[in-house]
């Protein structure tokens, strides 16, 4: 007679006690869009590497979708270091700006990533605008903040598109140098502040006594 006490069944959804972290979940899957891509990647080939129900990975993210965003994200974090960029001398920033993204040229797990078609390109997109987008604004404050920050996003949103996402040869075909060459100047004069408009100014002077 067997007195073995049975095993006991698995359980669906978010488990009990100390559950497998985030970041295990996001490192497996990590490995795997590298090697498969992400179309040849299933959740219940990332949830086995990591070691957890596939139901967990749909609670914490959702998708499939959800799950490659989390792992573009932590790349593009990593990649493009905001902390580090925003960190330094204001009047030194266009160059840290396209640095950061010259860097990416020696990332191969970025460029592998990249390479996932639209999922990546929605993923930059989002962190862009979300990230990089705001944290500018909050960096540069004023008036006219959103409004720099928006023009330098378009000119690093740009190199980023025709160099990774859909490579134009001439930019393509730029050393991270000449890169900087070219776009510095544009950085500079996108981070300018802008000069109040004439027709602020005209309804400024409309209002001074003695005008007429």
């Amino acid at each position: 007679m067997n007195n073995a006490a049975p095993a006991p069944a698995r359980t669906r959804g978010r488990p009990r006690g100390n559950p497998p972290t985030r970041e295990s979940i996001v490192s497996a899957a990590h490995a795997l869009f590298l090697e498969r891509g992400y179309r040849g990647t299933t959740v219940r080939a990332v949830a086995a590497v990591a070691g957890v129900d596939p139901a967990l990975i749909s609670y914490h993210f959702g998708s499939k979708k959800g799950l490659f965003a989390d792992v573009m994200q932590f790349q593009c974090a990593n990649a493009l270091a905001v902390d580090h960029v925003m960190g330094g001398d204001p009047a030194t920033l266009p160059e840290r700006l396209i640095d950061a993204v010259t860097d990416l040229w020696e990332d191969a797990d970025f460029l592998q990533l990249t390479a996932q078609g639209d999922e990546a390109a929605e993923v930059i997109r989002e962190y862009l605008e979300r990230e990089l987008l705001a944290r500018l604004v909050e960096f540069l404050g004023g008036r006219d903040a959103t409004a720099r920050a928006t023009a330098v996003v378009t000119i690093l949103g740009g190199l980023i598109y025709t160099r990774y996402l859909n490579p134009l040869p001439t930019p393509a075909a730029l050393t991270p140098s000449e890169t900087r060459h070219v776009l510095t100047p544009a950085l500079r004069a996108a981070l300018a502040p802008r000069p109040r408009t004439a027709a602020t100014n005209g309804a400024g002077r409309r209002g001074l006594p003695g005008s007429g």
